[in-house]
């Protein structure tokens, strides 16, 4: 019987579907084959990068990077694309994770890609973008331990990964294992993780997710101090304002302090924050 031969339309449906950028053995294996990919070049269709990736003009910034530097996408790029938690301010430039020995990047959207240039810590499919751990370590190389510690803490909740797991792995640097010894697997939030490792670095007692009056709270410091974080993503509509609300005032009906903080604040005026709660300590009201 006949096989339908594939036409140039199913083809660049075909790369669309995967983003806009395909190894040609992937093409191939899919039933596209050398003419139809080479026809697709030559019409201005896509471009071929490294003699093996099929790229069109549609595919994303990143990707098209990695395909050009023959690396993967990881650190914050991965985990911007896997929507882990970013802080602000955090480079957003392209980040490529580069097998020692590679040939060297060139310019990405009119400036360079950060390169990372070791070898991965597990073998991996072909893919232009990189593994969780490999971008998790990358992570720790790249940014200061507290920014890092809201990468990984995300990464935890977002890849369902255990703290216990993470341990595990065998990290190469001891940067990376710092914070697989610090992740809790209970932020709900980056904003959350901002809140609590300077509190907990200051010496204070602060459990998360305690469940007081039937709902968990970000922070609890010492016994009676609730500490809340707004985040705009998890509390900004109206309802769970009301919500928020109705619950600080049944957890005041039964004798705690609670605070409650802005993103703004937590992100941009911390000294402020953490004067309040030090004058919160101060005072005693974490204490039954």
């Amino acid at each position: 019987m006949a096989v339908a031969r594939r036409s140039a339309e199913e083809l660049a449906a075909w790369i669309a579907s995967r983003e806009g950028a395909v190894h040609r053995d992937d093409a191939l294996r899919a039933g596209f084959g050398v003419p139809l990919i080479r026809d697709l070049v030559r019409s201005g269709g896509a471009e071929m990068l490294r003699r093996v990736w099929v790229v069109t003009a549609a595919a994303p910034v990143d990707l098209r990077a990695a395909a050009r530097a023959g690396g993967r996408i990881t650190c914050v790029s991965l985990a911007r694309r896997r929507r882990w938690w970013v802080p602000e301010g955090v480079d957003p430039a392209v980040h490529l994770h580069m097998h020692p020995g590679s040939s060297g990047v060139g310019p990405v959207g009119g400036r360079g890609a950060v390169t990372h240039w070791n070898k991965p810590l597990a073998p991996s499919p072909r893919s232009l973008i990189g593994t969780v751990e490999d971008a998790l370590q990358h992570i720790a190389a790249c940014l200061d331990h507290d920014t890092a510690l809201v990468l990984w803490e995300s990464a935890a909740r977002v890849e369902k990964l255990a703290p216990e797991a993470l341990r595990q792995v065998t990290w190469s640097s001891l940067a990376a294992r710092e914070l697989a010894a610090s992740v809790t697997g209970l932020s709900d939030s980056g904003l959350e993780t901002l809140l609590v490792v300077p509190l907990r670095r200051a010496g204070l007692r602060v459990r998360q997710q305690v469940v007081l009056a039937g709902r968990p709270v970000d922070a609890l410091v010492g016994e009676r101090l609730v500490v809340q974080a707004d985040g705009y993503e998890f509390h900004s509509s109206s309802a769970q304002r009301a919500k928020d609300l109705a619950h600080d005032a049944e957890l005041r009906l039964r004798g705690y302090t609670v605070l409650r903080f802005s993103y703004a604040q937590i992100v941009h005026e911390w000294p402020s924050v953490e004067r309040t709660i030090r004058r919160a300590v101060a005072s005693g009201l974490h204490r039954s």
